[in-house]
């Protein structure tokens, strides 16, 4: 085994079964891949199902840079850019205009949360809002809104006839989406948003010949990338059995089922599977893929190059956290990127567990997938994902850095 295989296995045995019951990672270096390796169990209680490199993850949020990937690659070709106010895409984003502030949701204990005294009986303009402003999350928009009780019932288990079809859900959802107060006017700072991304997707569908969104996210990324590796409702669509997926979090309350083969989100869930903030499963090869894409060309995706490099550059900065067009990049202090990749360093992180940073000037990808959500979000278990994601990459820049 070598140097890398070695430190990897390291870090990742000794969090199995404690910060997250599977994990798989895929590491390109100088343009090509140099580790696959999967650990861990599907079924931590009885291991019949051992995770392997071709297991689907849930990819979380790292669905934003897919998202944020097809809608870069479309706007030049409708002469548009990423100053383009949304009400021009999505007209219905303005139909309640101005528009109110008040304190959002927790998007984890879901309590509606008071306005801020500052922000007391202030309005916000919806058509100054632009893609930028989703993109850098810095549109005032609130981080979370429980969409799902918006769109529908409770979806059926995976494979199963859902109550209501995707359409419809997604309908409801949109006549949501286009009134939530929002939380700040769109000022400059960063306030991360699934709202954001949730209406950004939708301008994918509208700006794509086909006017769907899973649609777009297929032909404009997914079918350049290993085929049958990336895709949303992998059991339903029939790209995965439910056993080659890798479960997550248990929801005693609403779909009253561990989630497993379907997305963990629930607004995700609740309005299709197919959302612009979240839903793709995928392998850890096609995350690396997707990464070194980005990393070697100048155009990924038909990204043009000028957009390319606004998208990987500061756009947007707040107490330390900082913002490309749909890509984090590497904070300067306990980056969840390590210590050692270089500042030039983005990606994105996804809330089941899941990771891809890209080093450009170390020519380093680093694709990382875990369920550490299996164990519940408020659990000790989870609250270790952090040092996890921050030991594996220093292991990882460390070991190829010879």
């Amino acid at each position: 085994m070598n140097a890398l295989a070695t430190a990897v296995d390291a870090v990742v045995q000794a969090q199995v079964g404690r910060t997250f019951p599977a994990c798989s990672v895929c590491v390109a270096h100088g343009g090509r891949v140099v580790l696959e390796k999967a650990w861990g169990w599907l079924d931590p209680e009885t291991r019949l199902l051992p995770a392997q490199a071709n297991t689907l993850f849930d990819f979380a949020s790292l669905t934003k840079l897919v998202t944020t990937t097809a809608l870069l690659a479309l706007l030049g070709k409708h002469g548009l850019g990423v100053d383009t106010p949304l009400v021009e895409i999505v007209p219905e984003f303005g139909a309640v205009n101005p528009r109110g502030i008040d304190g959002g949701q927790d998007p984890h204990s879901k309590d509606h949360l008071p306005t801020p005294a500052a922000m007391e009986g202030q309005q916000v303009d919806v058509g100054s809002v632009t893609l930028r402003h989703l993109l850098t999350h810095t549109s005032g928009l609130p981080p979370w809104r429980d969409v799902y009780k918006a769109a529908g019932p409770a979806p059926a288990p995976p494979g199963q006839p859902d109550p209501l079809p995707h359409p419809a859900r997604w309908a409801n959802a949109l006549a949501a989406l286009v009134q939530y107060p929002f939380v700040a006017p769109p000022d400059g700072v960063v306030r991360y948003s699934d709202i954001g991304l949730l209406l950004l997707g939708e301008a994918v569908a509208r700006l794509h010949a086909s006017g769907d969104l899973e649609a777009a996210i297929r032909r404009q990324v997914i079918d350049s990338l290993p085929p049958g590796e990336l895709g949303f409702n992998p059991v339903g669509s029939g790209m995965k059995a439910r056993e080659q997926t890798a479960p997550t979090e248990d929801d005693p309350t609403w779909r009253k089922r561990r989630v497993w083969g379907e997305v963990h989100d629930e607004n995700a869930c609740g309005v299709g599977g197919v959302a612009g903030h979240a839903g793709l499963f995928g392998t850890a090869r096609a995350l690396a893929a997707f990464g070194l894409r980005w990393q070697k060309e100048r155009e990924p995706f038909g990204v043009p190059a000028a957009v390319r490099d606004a998208a990987i550059s500061e756009q947007a900065t707040t107490g330390g956290v900082r913002r490309g067009l749909g890509f984090a990049l590497k904070a300067a202090e306990d980056s969840m990127a390590g210590d050692r990749l270089s500042m030039a360093s983005f990606g994105h992180s996804g809330f089941t567990g899941t990771t891809l940073w890209i080093d450009p000037e170390a020519e380093l990808v680093i694709a990382v997938l875990t369920n550490s959500v299996y164990y519940g979000r408020h659990s000790e278990a989870y609250a270790r994902t952090h040092t996890f994601r921050r030991a594996l990459h220093d292991a990882i820049a460390e070991a190829c850095e010879g």
